[in-house]
């Protein structure tokens, strides 16, 4: 069952905080990042990400979970904000928002647990990956005082648990590091070299564009794929969570809520954003699991930028990538790949054509589409497979009877159809549907097919047993009961 209000906020105030300070602290560069990736101010992405996280705090469907500016969203922008320019991103973030509302509100949010176990496999392990990969540019050319630092990092991450877990490991090591760099002065990268950060508070901001159908047809595509996107990205994310917390989530909230926190961006100068693994991630292993973790996560943000931007300009990036370098460890499934001996073929080539695309092509939609078909293509032909045809031993003379069992739609209607003897000439046939369950109107072609082969021989045909779901198709669509030969139905 879904938590109380009071359970989602209080239930464990203080590492709420904790872990919602981490997560800000590592906000910062990545929203940085993420806003020059798309070819916007720095403000953009850290405003974005300010408002986004209050706003998903409230009316998102999963606690703990983080949602900001992202990458994925990030690269989708590119061209729109090259081409037409910062207004019409406000623009598309805003409708991008109107879209997902409008999935929330037809329910379909659910429908994510149709994504297959092996697809969100590929799906966490190719995250786990480009987390990892995104770090590689801090790290290719720097001088051994970075790799040195990210090395110390990394031990108290890792070791401190050990000893305590009062406060989150990676919040001790960015305290730590950037206390020992302000202190040495070593010439390390830091928060600072990555942008200016903004220096007020946001403001309301209406797009400002014209309001025309041509505006409407530039930024209509971008907004839906931002959607599908940020939907997508927030739902495997939550699933994720729900299985790390134990714990269940709202997908139809989630779902308007993306689409509120989107719209409440675009109108105070934020781009559209979505839930965020690797944040999400940081959170719930430095022991969140409320609301109040987000929200604060969001408040403390727009501290760090607007009171302290002085003092997180100095943040060594190295302390940083040490902790996305343990989101990324902690993220993949080692276990997917020590099992993939015992681990059936099919799911196999899901979890890894999944994983490969994702990496390959930095789009996450790709690869889980890609593997959300291969599953169903696996699926159908397993399934399509269940149906079988056994005939049945009769002493009459010129008398066929048929037993069929299992499913009957269109993966295994041909296998249906291959299974009957259709030479000689029998005087009768019947066909006992009582154990097989009749799909959709290839099944009822199928049972047309039949039936008319044997009817042309000049057989008389009965087709008996069908439950009341395969006999209502068989009267709405089926053409073999309809003829003047008798047909029976038993129910």
């Amino acid at each position: 069952m879904i938590a109380s209000a009071r359970q989602q906020w209080l239930a464990n105030p203080r590492r709420d905080l904790l872990a919602g300070t981490v997560v800000a602290l590592a906000l910062i560069p990545e929203a940085i990042a993420f806003s020059i990736i798309a070819g916007v101010d720095p403000a953009v992405g850290l405003y974005a990400s300010f408002i986004i996280a209050v706003t998903i705090s409230f009316v998102g469907g999963r606690p703990a979970m983080i949602s900001a500016a992202t990458g994925a969203m990030a690269l989708l922008m590119v061209t729109l904000v090259r081409d037409h320019g910062l207004e019409y991103l406000f623009a598309a973030s805003l409708l991008t928002g109107v879209f997902q509302i409008a999935v929330g509100l037809l329910r379909l949010g659910r429908y994510i647990k149709f994504v297959s176990r092996s697809v969100m496999t590929g799906f966490v392990n190719s995250l786990a990956i480009l987390i990892f990969l995104a770090q590689m540019p801090e790290l290719i050319g720097a001088n051994w005082q970075t790799f040195a630092l990210v090395v110390a990092a990394l031990v108290i991450i890792y070791g401190l648990p050990r000893f305590t877990k009062a406060v989150p490991s990676p919040l001790v090591a960015i305290v730590l590091l950037s206390g020992f760099v302000i202190w040495s002065g070593l010439d390390v990268r830091t928060v600072g070299d990555m942008g200016q950060m903004p220096s007020t508070l946001p403001m309301f901001h209406i797009p400002a564009v014209p309001l025309t159908w041509e505006t409407l047809l530039i930024i209509a595509p971008i907004s839906a794929t931002l959607a599908f996107v940020g939907l997508l990205e927030s739902l495997l994310t939550a699933n994720l969570i729900d299985d790390i917390t134990d714990t269940p989530s709202d997908k139809d909230r989630e779902t308007r809520g993306q689409g509120i926190a989107n719209i409440a961006a675009s109108l105070f100068g934020g781009m559209a954003g979505c839930a965020m693994i690797g944040q999400s991630i940081i959170n719930v292993t430095s022991g969140a699991r409320g609301r109040l973790s987000t929200l604060w996560a969001g408040l403390f943000l727009l501290f760090l930028m607007l009171v302290l931007q002085e003092w997180v300009a100095q943040i060594p990036m190295a302390a940083l990538v040490a902790v996305m370098i343990m989101v990324s460890v902690g993220t993949f499934d080692w276990g997917s790949v020590m099992k993939l001996r015992s681990t059936p073929i099919q799911s196999s080539i899901v979890m890894i054509a999944t994983t490969v695309t994702v990496v390959a092509t930095h789009d996450l939609s790709k690869g889980v589409v890609l593997g959300v078909i291969l599953s169903a293509i696996f699926f159908m032909r397993k399934v399509g497979k269940t149906v079988a045809v056994e005939e049945i031993p009769t002493h009459e003379h010129g008398v066929l009877r048929y037993r069929v069992t299992g499913q009957l739609f269109f993966a295994s209607a041909d296998v249906f159809a291959a299974a009957f003897e259709h030479h000689g000439h029998p005087k009768r046939v019947e066909i006992d549907m009582t154990g097989a369950h009749l799909w959709d109107l290839t099944g009822v072609a199928a049972v047309d097919k039949v039936v008319f082969r044997y009817r042309r021989q000049g057989a008389e045909v009965a087709v008996v047993g069908m439950n009341e779901t395969g006999q209502s198709l068989i009267d709405r669509v089926g053409k073999h009961d309809k003829d003047h030969l008798p047909v029976g139905a038993m129910h």
